[in-house]
């Protein structure tokens, strides 16, 4: 055991550049998947980073008036209370729309836990007594900004006007019409006036716990120190977060992916790694197993070796993340101060290192089995059987084909497996990243232009009152408005169903909506419609068939002529003529007007203009999509390109390490037949070039086919449906491929260099 100790530190001591190489990869590779693993938590969870930023509350109890709360601040687990406040259940009212609202008493300062984060306005700064604050759901569902004028209702009586001072974000879980209530906040003067005419009013106290794995049990334990009779609801931050993060699961799941894919590019670049170094050390173990060593103590040995370098890679790369991390700008910085402060960060470094340490001990393992079977001197050295000139080769010189590209490509796949084998761990990665442009080309999509996802409608305008006449002329005449489409939205039943869908009226037969069909065709005729993916997976019909739809009892039969994209409502969404629904509703009229721009008009400029040609009566409203609220995503993609190129440039490495070792023993024969030392440094560039052009073409292919499974899967199980996929512009993946082709020519410079120089042309030259 002691000659086995020593010869391994003799052994790091003489290849001290490997060791650090190997110490460094495992490093670079830590930091690639714990950057990873913060990206893809900044990305899936919105609702996370927004409860973190406002402390928000674990558990949310709504009690009854008066029920004293003081036990639960000495509740163990609980860090503290954010209330509580005195409650009223009123029901809002703005124009024709109206919602269920929890009216919390408030004052000037806001409190520290579960602090309400301003979207926009301001706070209630105590001296409007009629102001309020809207949660920002229950805002977008009643069309509120600030300045906008609310009516309460209490018993169904309006009681008082109130003016909308700021809308707020909360990590609680937001409005749901006829199934949660909204939020607002108002002064206590407010909110007790609004108490004596409720039958019972209460209150609502939040609770911050030390360990949000405790939540069922300090439920249990709050629930029993206030009184079961007293309470009359729970919820808890694990109900916010289903609700918040529905629309990304599938989401979530693309960039687990994205993850897996690093995790999976690591573990073969460690792999490759490792061989390669066991391969440059062919001698020396010939030699310890000449002089008596077992092939178990030298398999130990080596799996030792690397398993301490392992160790030490893995504890440098997670100390640079966790003290340097949140230095780095952009979202890779916000991403990791978000993750730093999540319960679960502990455990996620935990497993990170033991899955990059198990990777490169899974791989040591089987290089040390390889190790092991090295025969000892005297026996012969294994090396490849030569072999004649190809007759490409041959062809190549007769045509006078520089000798340097013709040797270069030759030493890159004269060993088909090899060759094989290092395209394929080199496209692994360059998979992902073409996954990762086809995502960014696919949200740019929704963007440019956005008529080509079904999004023609720029704007949405809605008058303040009851009465529509004229409001399409008057829209028609602005300019940079090239279209106005009548527009209403109705529930509808179908059967089958347990709960609605939406039915849509858009355009009329003079003047129809320009929809975009991603399957069939456009609807053009009376009783035609256009579905979404959602609605065509929950009625289980196909486009081409016949549908009835039930609305306040009058049923309309719709014939599905196309499949559009619909990114609302989960798809559960189909769409006719406004003519059509009037058919046999004469009462129903338009509820808001979608507004087609003019080519180069700007958005913005034009719902500036629109109110004051209409004096004030306009409400506007920019039509979301899909990429709006994916923004975000943009950044965690370059972020994760990055990493994933991160590892690319690592497997890179000991792809080149292996080539200069094989070119470095065909120096001499290099030199016999008349190479330069610059026409040997290019054979051995050429060789790597050709391996990366190989794995880029590869990786690209692969990349584009799978990137367009995975989102039209996402987009076909999220109701938005299939077809919405789009590949990298050419020179996008161009550009792409030319990098890794650069790269790999650099790397495998200077390497090259000190081979031809004769500095380690016997020696097995690692990079890794």
């Amino acid at each position: 055991m002691r000659a086995i100790t020593r010869w391994a530190l003799a052994d790091l001591r003489t290849h001290r550049g490997q060791a650090l190489s190997i110490v460094l990869a495992t490093a670079g590779i830590t930091v690639a998947l714990l950057l990873s693993a913060a990206l893809l938590q900044y990305a899936v969870s919105p609702w996370q980073r927004l409860f973190t930023e406002t402390q928000g509350g674990h558990v949310w109890l709504r009690t009854t008036a008066g029920t004293p709360t003081w036990p639960l601040s000495g509740l163990d687990g609980v860090q503290a209370l954010s209330g509580p406040f005195r409650t009223d259940s009123v029901t809002v009212r703005l124009g024709a729309e109206t919602a269920a609202l929890d009216l919390r008493a408030a004052g000037p300062h806001r409190e520290d836990i579960a602090q309400p984060k301003i979207a926009a306005g301001r706070w209630l700064d105590g001296t409007q007594g009629d102001g309020i604050v809207l949660e920002q759901s229950v805002a977008g569902a009643l069309w509120a900004q600030p300045g906008d004028t609310l009516q309460i209702e209490t018993g169904g009586t309006s009681v008082r006007t109130l003016r909308v001072v700021g809308t707020a974000r909360t990590a609680e879980r937001g409005y749901v019409r006829g199934d949660v209530p909204g939020v607002g906040w108002a002064s206590p003067d407010l909110v007790g006036a609004l108490a004596s005419a409720q039958t019972h009013p209460g209150q609502t106290v939040g609770l911050r716990l030390a360990d949000p794995g405790d939540t069922d049990f300090v439920v249990q334990r709050a629930v029993a120190a206030v009184g079961p009779d007293h309470v009359l609801s729970v919820s808890t931050w694990r109900d916010a977060r289903s609700a918040a993060e529905g629309d990304n699961r599938l989401l979530g799941l693309l960039l687990r992916i994205f993850g897996l894919g690093a995790l999976l590019a690591a573990a073969v670049a460690v792999t490759g790694g490792v061989s390669t170094r066991v391969l440059a050390h062919v001698r020396d173990i010939s030699v310890l197993k000449a002089v008596g060593f077992t092939p178990g103590q030298i398999a130990g040995m080596f799996f030792a070796q690397h398993a301490v370098l392992a160790v030490l890679g893995a504890a440098v790369g997670t100390a640079a993340v966790q003290i340097a991390g949140t230095a780095v700008p952009g979202p890779i910085g916000e991403a990791v101060t978000l993750w730093q402060a999540l319960p679960g960060q502990s455990s996620s470094l935990v497993y990170t290192c033991a899955a990059t340490v198990s990777a490169i001990a899974a791989a040591t393992m089987f290089a040390a089995w390889r190790a092991a079977r090295i025969p000892p001197i005297p026996a012969a050295r294994i090396t490849a059987p030569g072999r004649r000139s190809s007759a490409r080769s041959r062809t190549a010189f007769r045509f006078r084909t520089p000798p340097s590209l013709v040797l270069g490509w030759r030493g890159a796949v004269h060993r088909p497996g090899r060759f094989a084998a290092s395209v394929a761990r080199l496209a692994l990665p360059i998979v992902m990243i073409t996954v990762a442009l086809s995502a960014a080309a696919t949200l740019d999509r929704f963007q440019h232009p956005p008529e080509r996802a079904g999004l023609t409608a720029q704007l949405t305008a809605r008058e303040d009152g009851a009465s529509t006449t004229g409001l399409e002329t008057r829209l028609t005449q602005l300019p940079g408005v090239s279209g106005v489409y009548p527009a209403t939205e109705v529930a509808a039943l179908v059967p089958g169903q347990t709960r609605t869908i939406t039915l849509r009226g858009l355009g009329t037969a003079e003047h129809r909506y320009p929809f975009a069909a991603a399957e069939g065709r456009v609807a053009t005729a009376p009783d035609e419609a256009m579905a979404g993916q959602g609605l065509l997976d929950a009625m289980d019909v196909r486009v081409g068939e016949w549908v009835r739809v039930t609305v306040a009892g009058t049923p309309h039969i719709l014939h599905i002529v196309g499949r559009s994209i619909e990114t609302e409502h989960n798809g559960m969404v189909i769409s006719t003529s406004l003519d059509t629904l009037q058919e046999g509703q004469d009462s129903l009229r338009p509820q808001f007007y979608h507004l087609a721009l003019r080519p180069g008009a700007d958005p913005a400029a034009v719902s500036r203009a629109l109110p004051q040609a209409s004096d004030g009566r306009l409400e506007i409203r920019t039509t979301a999509g899909p990429a709006d609220e994916l923004s975000p995503i943009r950044g965690v993609i370059a972020g994760l390109v990055a990493v994933l190129a991160l590892i690319g440039l690592v497997d890179l490495s000991t792809s080149i390490t292996a080539a200069v070792r094989d070119h470095s023993r065909d120096l001499r024969a290099l030199r016999a037949i008349g190479l330069t030392p610059r026409q040997t440094v290019a054979v051995i560039q050429i060789s790597a070039a050709v391996i990366a052009l190989a794995a880029a073409l590869a990786g690209t292919v692969v990349g584009v086919l799978t990137s367009h499974w995975l989102i039209d899967l996402q987009g076909r199980s999220s109701g938005i449906g299939a077809g919405i996929a789009r590949t990298p512009a050419l020179m996008t993946l161009l550009l792409a491929g030319g990098a890794v082709v650069t790269a790999a020519v650099t790397i495998a410079t200077l390497p090259a260099l000190r081979v031809v120089r004769g500095r380690g042309a016997d020696t097995g030259i690692t990079i890794y």
